[in-house]
């Protein structure tokens, strides 16, 4: 049985293998809790959709899924909701899997509504995530991200001390993340940032500004901790970051 279930995950996950420490009630229970999303997944279907093997928990809940696309695989957990309000839409790759409690969501009114969210293959995000997406947000290939990430690309507008800051507009830029990130639980991440390839984010960490490629970041608000070679990584850095739980 173990080796069924292996097999099965692999098909999401090549690199799964279930630890010889698990006992077999809790891969029966695994089975059963797979068995549901698989089957809640297929909902989709009478929205006129390819469920492509998606996963869903409970309470998932879409707003405009005809501007939603996805790849193989899709694993959205308990009391996810997904608002594709957005000029462009949101588009999920293979293998993405978003944590429970989190919000996707492009546009907040039907007003000046926003561009887009675009998330990348093998991506995993932790529990209890806000993306907004008004100005764009695109998360690259094989990142890893802790609970509570808050992407925000959109300011608003203050200048006229004579106009309430809700009449005066927004200005827009997005956000850009990189492939092969690590971010921190609890990352907060402003509009107009840009962030490399294979770069590091501290937990907690603000980020304000862009970084390039192999950055390791941190603090509030974030600046350059290191910068990621094959030298050895000391103790000290590795002490402000926080394992990912996706």
């Amino acid at each position: 049985m173990k080796t069924i279930v292996e097999k099965i995950i692999q098909l999401r996950n090549p690199n799964f293998i279930i630890d010889n420490s698990l006992n077999s009630r809790a891969i029966l229970q695994l089975i059963w809790v797979q068995f549901w999303s698989f089957f809640r997944g297929l909902k989709v279907i009478f929205l006129f959709k390819n469920p492509k093997g998606m996963l869903l928990g409970k309470r998932v809940s879409f707003f405009n899924i005809s501007k939603m696309k996805w790849g193989k695989f899709l694993r959205l957990g308990n009391d996810v909701y997904v608002s594709a309000i957005a000029k462009q839409g949101i588009e999920f790759g293979d293998n993405v899997s978003i944590g429970a409690f989190s919000r996707i969501i492009v546009s907040t009114s039907f007003n000046n509504i926003g561009e887009k969210i675009k998330i990348g293959n093998n991506v995993g995000i932790g529990e209890f995530a806000y993306l907004g997406g008004s100005g764009g947000l695109e998360i690259g290939d094989e990142c890893i991200v802790g609970q509570y990430l808050s992407c925000h690309p959109e300011n608003h507008n203050y200048e006229d001390l004579e106009t309430s800051i809700r009449h005066q507009g927004v200005n827009r830029k997005g956000i850009k993340i990189g492939k092969n990130c690590w971010i921190g639980s609890k990352v907060t991440i402003l509009d107009g940032v840009e962030i490399g390839d294979g770069c590091i984010l501290a937990a907690g960490s603000v980020i304000t500004k862009s970084f390039p490629d192999n950055s390791i970041i941190g603090g509030v608000p974030a600046k350059l901790l290191k910068t990621r070679t094959h030298e050895y990584q000391s103790d000290n850095t590795r002490n402000v970051l926080c394992r990912e739980s996706v």
